[in-house]
């Protein structure tokens, strides 16, 4: 009998681990809001001697170094500790950081907590996405991934509207109750991650293959055992493509610099740059310094822009919801494209809005009512594909043998890039004012021609799949590729996992043939 995980198999197991994974990601969408919010509490401000909005960006943006050094971490401890293992310990560092950042009372202090915060997130975002990607049915890889990406935003909505109701408590615990809440996710993770299993690639990978029998049987439900046929044609799929790839024989310097497996490097560029467009889209503006623009660059009192912030995280998480009906319908591709050029002419709007109010050339109100809807209709664009996509494809494009190190430095660029963009927005807005803005318009824009050139579709395709695409060296463009850019699965592909499927079955001559399912 198959062994079963937190009490099922099947579909059951891959929502268990669905909601761990989403869990990491609440955590982390309620760190990203909640500094932001707490940095305006007038208490907080006297506590830490009224820092200067440099200081204040600095006290928030420290976290992002932590998070870089964390994810980086993972390329060395990711694969040693496992998914569940990592994610559990990256989730206790959290936990600490929460304590100190609670009871701190000078800034130093709550530099350390935030950087110590910062640590564990970074472990935790370089992983659960790659543990998702790993334990899921290729059709629903994508969806899977994106309901994390609206986890995300549901911690951060939760940090919104819970700051917002700590703002009429008492002194301090106006802004320490909501660091200490970090804690409450550390225990939910404590509760699932350890009966949940590591993903089946990774134990093939460390020849733990009953383990991972074991695991692609808990995986696949519907009564299937370690012996059943299903199980051993998915096995033998990815072990036939870790064969090829052997890169355990090869050194770093040999994977890095082109000598290695064909298409290694450019794997690892394309996913940590599709990260870095998630940040240098200028979300990070927003996500952490909402009320801090609608206060000093729109000049709304402090209790309205705490409720237009928490109005509009609620705004962003139905959109990030609504991808999940695209991402698989319409592809990696065009959906990232579609969001790119909304957030851009979002960006555009709102300069011109901010630029016309403050040469005086048009009603100030007016004008702040134009800016505000259109951060709501930024939050919006964003959702629909910027955000969800650049978490997905690094988990997926990367070699079966390097996701693990991909996805660590896709998630320390999104960091490094994430602390760029948080460190620059103050001095920024108070430096060009409405011209500030026009930066996030332009970036927006270019990741269209950067998607359409450069990145091969994933949807539709098994993680094998796309080792066996690079294996056929593409070009760099792949824009007039059709196996690389069509959205069905190419028939080739289907053709060589049955031819696999088939010769496992001609070695096991008491089976009989059975018709090869999909593989994760």
């Amino acid at each position: 009998m198959v062994r079963k995980y937190l009490g099922g198999s099947g579909e059951r197991l891959t929502v268990w681990i669905s909601i761990a994974a989403s869990t990491v990601l609440i955590f982390y969408g309620y760190d990203q809001g909640v500094f932001g919010n707490v940095i305006i509490s007038e208490n907080f401000l006297e506590t830490f001697g009224h820092p200067s909005a440099n200081m204040q960006g600095v006290m928030t943006s420290i976290y992002n170094i932590g998070c870089f050094i964390g994810a980086t971490s993972t390329i060395w401890s990711g694969d040693k500790l496992g998914r569940p293992r990592q994610i559990i310990l990256g989730s206790t560092i959290i936990a600490v950081g929460a304590v100190i950042q609670t009871a701190s009372y000078d800034v130093s202090q709550m530099m350390v907590g935030r950087i110590v915060a910062g640590l564990g997130t970074g472990m935790n975002t370089a992983t659960a996405g790659v543990w998702q990607a790993e334990t899921s049915k290729m059709r629903s890889r994508g969806k899977l991934v994106i309901i994390q990406m609206a986890n995300c935003i549901t911690g951060f909505s939760i940090s919104n509207w819970l700051t917002l109701a700590f703002s009429f408590a008492p002194r301090d615990i106006a802004w320490r109750f909501p660091l200490a809440f970090q804690i409450f996710f550390t225990l939910c993770i404590y509760a699932m991650c350890p009966f949940l299993p590591d993903s089946p690639r990774l134990l093939i990978r460390k020849g733990r293959h009953e383990d991972a029998y074991e695991v692609l049987a808990a995986l696949e439900g519907h009564g299937a055992t370690p012996d059943s046929p299903t199980v051993h044609a998915q096995f033998n799929i990815i072990k036939d493509i870790l064969d090829k790839e052997h890169m355990s024989t090869y050194s770093w310097w040999e994977l890095i610099s082109g000598r290695g497996p064909s298409g290694v490097l450019r794997r690892m560029i394309l996913g940590a740059w599709m990260q870095a467009m998630n940040q240098i889209s200028g979300i990070n503006v927003t996500s952490y310094y909402m009320s801090y623009i609608f206060i000093n660059a729109l000049g709304i009192s402090e209790l309205l822009s705490r409720i237009l912030a928490a109005a509009g995280s609620v705004d962003y998480l139905f959109f990030a919801c609504m991808a999940y009906f695209v991402i698989e319908r319409y592809g990696r591709r065009k959906v990232m494209m579609t969001s790119a050029a909304a957030c851009s002419i979002c960006w555009v709007v709102i300069s011109i809005a901010l630029g016309l109010s403050e040469k005086g050339k048009a009603d100030e109100y007016k004008m702040g009512i134009v800016a505000v809807s259109f951060f709501f209709l930024f939050f919006a664009s964003f959702g629909m594909g910027v955000l969800g996509v650049p978490w997905l494809y690094p988990t997926e494009i990367n070699a079966l043998e390097m996701r693990t190190k991909g996805a660590s430095l896709a998630m320390a660029t999104n960091w490094i890039m994430n602390y760029m963009v948080v460190q620059v927005t103050l001095p920024g807005i108070s430096n060009l004012k409405w011209r500030f803005w026009i930066i996030w318009a332009v970036i927006c824009f270019a990741f269209i021609p950067i998607t359409y050139l450069f990145y091969p579709e994933t949807a539709n395709r098994s993680l094998e799949d796309i080792d066996r695409m690079f294996e056929t060296n593409p070009g760099i463009f792949i824009h007039r590729n059709k196996i690389a850019v069509q959205l069905q699965r190419p028939a080739e592909y289907i053709e060589a996992d049955a031819r696999i499927a088939r010769a496992d079955d001609e070695k096991r001559p008491s089976s009989v043939h059975v018709e090869t399912k999909e593989t994760a």
